[in-house]
């Protein structure tokens, strides 16, 4: 069993059932499939993709990006997700590192395609618009490049928040392993309907909205639009989704969505990025339905935690580890820590990556003794709860003491009107680092900094206080929704009136 045979299986199951709604569209399990071998035919016989070559996807979001996908894969091939909103120079990294020679991408990138053959010669393409044009083969035409489970299926470049982005790879094997974990928890069934909203191309939405629901056959309701943001809200009312995964800033606007509560959803999940405390709490006030906290990498393809679905749920928990998975609370040597004692979180299981794509060096700083070195510093609680503190690259030292910049904007996010919030370091030549605060306001809404600086100081030490509240119109964020706060570190600690683009 390998992806591309797990999905023409569950294909053939459910071929004449709406595998994907977009906007009053509708496509077929069988649809989607004869698409996918359109595609992976045209790739093997038209542009001589070999097995084991990386090919490209750079599309936005549309439902052309499945068989694309599985396309790629059905010809051997490792699929390479490109973040869409990445510039050229970044974009040609990635083609250089990868090793690409074909990308399928889409008429909005046609003016870019002859600048990237200029950083990689030879590169050809294919338009997805063509793909109602290609001779869709019989199964008699086309035979699927079978591949093991062990063979490399997909190279997720990393954000790239501590240099150049790194190509994690995935094979066959986690990725199925993730969809198997995160079925069992989510109890997901062939009749659930999954929302997708956020980019394709992201790990957490590769695993969570796009192979678990093909793969258990169940239904994705792909957003057309989503601005405004009522779009969403009347697509959900159309479609009858009951699963809807998503990131924080996403539930903080469904909390101040008038009559959202009458979504016909069963459970949401919060991921990509920390979930406050407050948002938490607010949503369960309002919503019957569970809002679970997961956490995960790409490295880790990329679902690790979530709280149960049946509870009980911890406030400031990422939850247990999903099923087959283990997680590890280890100090610098590789030693595991007890119950409450703070160090690096570590996971092990057939979800983790094989490595870093041509990257030995940094391969072998991500992993020891087969545990994978997440960067993250937590604890876990008697019950096997985990608990993120922070960043391991985002401690602060403040007069050599540690300072976890995650304490700091629980406490922010508590204060009224305060939509967004993040703490970095400056450095200090006194007491070495000091926290800065940076906030975006709720719209509407102003934030008297001199106030928000007492509250927190009422409810943190001292040395935890940031020196300086900086006020901007939105926290800048990458693709996935996560703060760049290495952006904000560059911006230092005046008032700024505009934030950079990503």
């Amino acid at each position: 069993m390998n992806l591309a045979s797990a999905f023409a299986e569950s294909a053939q199951r459910h071929a004449q059932k709406t595998a994907l709604f977009w906007g009053d569209a509708e496509y077929s399990y069988e649809q989607l499939h004869r698409q996918t071998l359109a595609v992976a035919a045209h790739l093997a016989t038209v542009l001589a993709v070999k097995p084991g070559d990386r090919v490209g996807l750079l599309l936005k979001n549309r439902p052309e990006f499945i068989p694309a996908l599985f396309g790629v894969l059905n010809a051997g091939a490792v699929v390479v997700p490109i973040n869409s909103f990445l510039k050229l120079d970044e974009i040609s990294f990635i083609l250089n590192d990868a090793g690409i020679e074909v990308l399928i991408t889409e008429n909005a990138y046609a003016e870019l395609l002859p600048r990237l053959a200029e950083t990689r010669p030879g590169l050809k393409s294919l338009q997805i618009e063509l793909l109602p044009s290609l001779a869709e083969p019989s199964h008699d035409d086309f035979h699927p490049v079978n591949r093991a489970v062990s063979d490399l299926a997909v190279l997720i470049y990393t954000s790239g928040t501590t240099g150049r982005p790194k190509g994690a790879m995935l094979s066959n094997g986690n990725l199925l392993h993730n969809v198997a974990s995160c079925r069992e928890v989510l109890a997901a069934i062939d009749h659930d309907r999954f929302v997708l909203l956020l980019p394709m191309f992201h790990s957490f939405m590769l695993c969570v909205c796009i192979l678990l629901p093909l793969l258990v056959g169940g239904s994705i309701v792909l957003i057309k639009s989503l601005h405004p943001a009522k779009n969403i809200f009347q697509e959900i009312l159309a479609h009858q989704p009951t699963i809807l995964p998503a990131i924080p800033q996403f539930f903080r606007t469904l909390i101040d969505t008038p009559n959202a509560a009458a979504l016909p959803l069963r459970l949401c999940v919060s991921g990509a990025a920390p979930l406050p405390g407050q948002v938490l709490a607010d949503f369960s006030r309002k919503f019957p339905f569970p809002l679970l906290e997961g956490y995960g990498l790409s490295e880790a393809s990329p679902v690790v935690a979530i709280n149960p679905l049946k509870g009980p749920w911890k406030a400031g928990s990422i939850g247990v580890p999903i099923p087959n998975v283990e997680v590890s609370v280890q100090n610098d040597a590789g030693d595991p820590l007890p119950a409450g004692q703070v160090g690096e979180i570590c996971v092990r299981g057939g979800n983790v990556m094989s490595g870093y794509w041509n990257q030995p060096k940094e391969t072998a700083g991500a992993i020891r003794d087969g545990w994978l070195l997440t960067g993250d510093i937590g604890h876990q609680d008697a019950d096997g709860y985990i608990y993120i503190t922070d960043r391991k690259k985002d401690m602060l030292l403040v007069n050599g003491i540690n300072v976890y910049p995650r304490e700091i904007e629980e406490i922010m996010y508590q204060f009224p009107g305060v939509k967004e919030a993040a703490v970095v370091g400056q450095p200090d030549p006194r007491r070495g680092e000091q926290p800065v605060a940076f906030l975006a306001p709720m719209e509407g809404m102003t934030v008297d900094e001199t106030k928000l600086l007492s509250f927190v100081r009422e409810r943190l030490a001292d040395y935890k206080v940031p020196r300086k509240v900086v006020v901007l119109p939105a926290l800048p964020r990458n693709a996935a929704g996560k703060i760049l706060k290495t952006t904000l570190r560059t911006m230092g600690p005046a008032r700024s009136d505009s934030v950079p683009k990503e």
